[in-house]
């Protein structure tokens, strides 16, 4: 598969928020500002891009039978690493991010890669395929966070945007407007997705 074509499906035709619908508990957790956003979207591709170079390093030695188990220690280990990481260097954001940044190791978004594409494929695909996964998370969950702050707060990145009399919404920086926004999204970007499809057959 050409390396376009990886980063393609990871960013739109199989976009893991807005399409496949997997990992979305850090997604609605986590994004009520968008730069917790993008600091949780570069985690997982930090996390995912390793876990997939070393589960495709190492898929002929990994007995079949044992193979989630193994895929599990070698997500933690990333996992582990970008967590002391964040807490060393960005403690704010570690803070902010919480115990969603260990529940990187039980996201489906991981689990799925590691078992669909980097044990059956190389190094290179593999490392692509997981670049390209954590880059339409990160677009899906920044969007999502921007939205999400700018109705729910008045600002984007921390910037007020509105004078001081504007009232903002807080449902939104809420569980209920995350699920009602995300919504939105998905049925945007899906319903873009279709007519481009439509229009290049």
């Amino acid at each position: 598969m050409k390396t376009s074509n990886i980063l393609k499906n990871g960013l739109i035709n199989e976009n893991a928020i807005f399409v496949q619908l997997i990992g979305m508990c850090s997604v609605l957790a986590v994004s009520t500002t968008a730069i917790n956003s993008i600091a949780m979207g570069i985690s997982v591709i930090a996390v995912l891009t390793c876990s997939n170079i070393f589960i495709s390093l190492l898929r002929k030695v990994i007995p079949d039978e044992i193979r989630i188990p193994v895929f599990v220690i070698i997500i933690a280990t990333f996992v582990t690493i970008v967590d002391m990481f964040l807490n060393a260097y960005a403690p704010d954001i570690y803070s902010a991010l919480g115990i969603f940044i260990p529940l990187i190791v039980v996201n489906c978004l991981i689990l799925a890669r590691a078992e669909a594409f980097a044990y059956t494929n190389g190094v290179v695909a593999s490392a692509i395929d997981g670049i390209g996964m954590g880059l339409g998370y990160t677009f899906a969950i920044t969007i999502l966070g921007i939205v999400r702050e700018i109705l729910g707060s008045g600002s984007v990145f921390g910037i007020s945007l509105f004078p001081e009399s504007f009232q903002p919404a807080g449902i939104f920086v809420a569980a209920p407007g995350a699920f009602i926004l995300l919504g939105i999204l998905i049925g945007i970007f899906r319903t873009i997705l279709k007519k481009t499809q439509a229009a290049t057959n």
